[in-house]
């Protein structure tokens, strides 16, 4: 059986994390493998999976072994894997468009991006790195609010003719354009934005559905996210949040379906970076609701987890899902993945019913 080849663009603390998550499950097998809908997803494991092309623009990651980009600042996620092997793949300079955001050039370089001064390639340039690496398809993991860079490197993959799994909040897979597109080219698409195993807009969607299945009436709500990793900082710049907040805020409302609060609200979204947290996320929910009588009602959780890896997991499903789209000729929005595994994917469904398709597609007894 073939292995999977992934490009990735976008060499931070997420790609960390996953290449270290691959690596180590490679070395230690399915007795210690958490965080995996499967161990075996179409005969495909999770150390089945390598890197074969990637591109970044901070000048500490361009030119190294990716094997040595992951761990380079401002990086800051808990190591998983402390010797990743040499991969042979060297980080490429990648476009940078609306990838890097102004305010990050006034915050200590241990911190943000340092922009490297290596030319940046043309669209053709990128997709001829990604046909001569073999690649199966490109992960995105640019940083929120990167719209122009996001849809250049979606076009790279058309062009190159391989899968797209788009982990980040730039709707690509939820436009039906974008979806038409890859349809045509027979191309499989996963997305868009990422969940985390256990995160904060999981958690949030769960609670939203058991207040509905048990007859509370939700009136308002708020999720305050803070982290000190670069997304965290990146996001200081609020005109790059509207694609997030939306992601995170219709994860949520799709959960109530006829009920869907009003705007004022229902709150969602990163509230701030908080430099000694790193790569630690902090989420604040609280819901206030009527019982049986119009008797208040009110919930209030702490959440901290550790921001990279916890999605980790649930890419190398989405990776394994994609492969098996492509080993099946099956190409446009993979429908039942994206449900399950993204916060905005074109279709919402409950958790429960997205798990189910998802399973369903992993058998072949549903072809999107």
């Amino acid at each position: 059986m073939d292995r999977i080849k992934i490009a990735i663009v976008g060499i931070g603390n997420c790609a960390s994390a996953l290449i270290q998550g691959i690596e180590y499950y490679r070395n230690n097998g399915r007795e210690d493998a958490i965080g995996f809908m499967h161990w075996e997803i179409g005969g495909y494991t999770p150390g089945d999976i390598d890197v074969v092309a990637a591109f970044d623009i901070d000048s500490r990651k361009v030119g190294r072994d990716v094997s040595e980009a992951i761990y380079e600042p401002p990086n800051c996620t808990k190591t998983i894997c402390k010797d990743v092997p040499k991969k042979g793949v060297v980080v490429r300079m990648g476009r940078v468009l609306d990838g890097f955001a102004e305010h990050m050039k006034h915050y200590d370089e241990k911190y943000t991006f340092l922009l490297s001064d290596y030319p940046e390639p043309t669209e053709e340039e990128v997709v001829n790195v990604l046909k001569d690496s073999g690649a199966h398809m490109l992960l995105n993991y640019l940083p929120v609010g990167s719209e122009r860079a996001a849809r250049f490197y979606a076009e790279c993959a058309l062009n190159a003719g391989i899968g797209f799994i788009n982990n980040m909040p730039v709707f690509i897979a939820s436009d039906p354009d974008w979806g038409k597109r890859f349809d045509e080219k027979g191309l499989p698409i996963i997305g868009d934005d990422i969940k985390s195993q256990l995160g904060a807009t999981i958690v949030h969607r769960v609670l939203t559905r058991l207040f509905r299945n048990r007859g509370v009436k939700l009136e308002r709500t708020y999720q305050l996210n803070t982290g000190g990793n670069t997304d965290f900082l990146n996001m200081l710049d609020r005109t790059r949040l509207a694609s997030k907040k939306e992601s995170k805020t219709e994860a949520v409302q799709s959960q109530l379906e006829g009920n869907r609060l009003e705007e004022e609200n229902i709150h969602i979204g990163p509230s701030d970076w908080v430099a000694w947290q790193k790569d630690n996320k902090i989420c604040f929910i609280r819901m206030e609701g009527k019982l049986f009588g119009d008797i208040p009602m009110d919930l209030e959780l702490r959440l901290s987890v550790e921001d990279s890896p916890n999605s980790g997991g649930v890419v190398i499903d989405a990776i394994r899902c994609c492969k098996l789209a492509l080993d099946r000729k099956v190409g446009g929005i993979l429908y039942s993945p994206s449900a399950y595994f993204m916060k905005h994917p074109p279709m919402q469904f409950t958790d429960t019913e997205a798990h189910r398709m998802t399973e369903e597609f992993i058998a072949g007894t549903r072809d999107q």
